[in-house]
């Protein structure tokens, strides 16, 4: 993986204030302020699989994904990976290392073609100085990002494969038909791969593949390449506990 990215395309005023407003960091300011915010906002496009930034880096800029999807993911010496989160439209990342000045905790990777708007760290801190209440909602962002990282991690200790497998298929289902992806009669479709589902689920590869076939079996899921289609979300749910 290398770190790679490109300008996107310069985007109206009126359209980053609207991806602002979705922003729970943002969304106590007002139209002029969300104006002010987005005079130093920058566009940015990622192919997939780009890096956006590594474990280690300096943090000097934080991003809100516009659309694609983006994870956050830590790796050991001994070269295996655990994602601790997955960013879709209207999610901000990389604004930890800007608040407490120390370097990127994680790496962070587009999973998919994405654009994003970003904003310098010196933008920020005036942002955080002029506005307390954007500081207030970045640390209970943050709070519930940590929060939802230790309940995962915990759920991974007690939880056999399948059910780890099949809880992160499950988080994915959820986040699919939160964003409106599929219907009821096509079933939900997810882009991932089964690497990516298994570094989810913190599994092997193999483990998760021999899982993924029971499902696709028992007529719950389709596999495709980099894509499965889960037509059951209820029965896929009974294999979690």
């Amino acid at each position: 993986m290398g770190v790679c990215y490109a300008w996107a395309m310069p985007t109206s005023s009126e359209d980053t204030i609207a991806l602002l407003r979705r922003v729970p960091v943002f969304s106590t300011l007002s139209g002029e302020e969300l104006e002010q915010v987005a005079q130093v906002a920058m566009p940015r496009r990622f192919d997939a699989g780009a890096v956006v930034f590594k474990e280690g880096d300096e943090g000097s800029t934080c991003y809100i994904v516009r659309s694609g999807r983006a994870r956050a993911i830590r790796e050991h010496p001994d070269g295996r990976s655990i994602t601790l989160a997955h960013f879709d439209s209207g999610d901000i990342f990389g604004e930890m290392a800007m608040l407490d000045g120390e370097r990127r905790s994680a790496t962070v990777e587009a999973t998919e073609a994405t654009e994003a708007i970003a904003i310098l760290s010196g933008d920020m801190h005036r942002l955080l100085r002029e506005h307390p209440d954007i500081s207030v909602k970045l640390i209970a962002a943050l709070g519930q990002r940590l929060r939802d990282t230790n309940e995962r991690l915990a759920r991974q200790s007690f939880q056999t494969v399948q059910s780890r497998v099949a809880a992160a298929l499950a988080q994915l289902v959820a986040a699919a038909r939160a964003s409106n992806e599929g219907g009821p009669e096509a079933g939900v479709l997810i882009t991932a791969t089964q690497a990516e589902l298994a570094q989810l689920a913190g599994s092997s590869r193999e483990s998760a593949s021999r899982f993924l076939a029971v499902l696709e079996r028992a007529g719950i899921i389709t596999q495709g390449r980099g894509k499965l289609t889960v037509h059951d979300p209820e029965a896929l749910g009974r294999y979690v506990y």
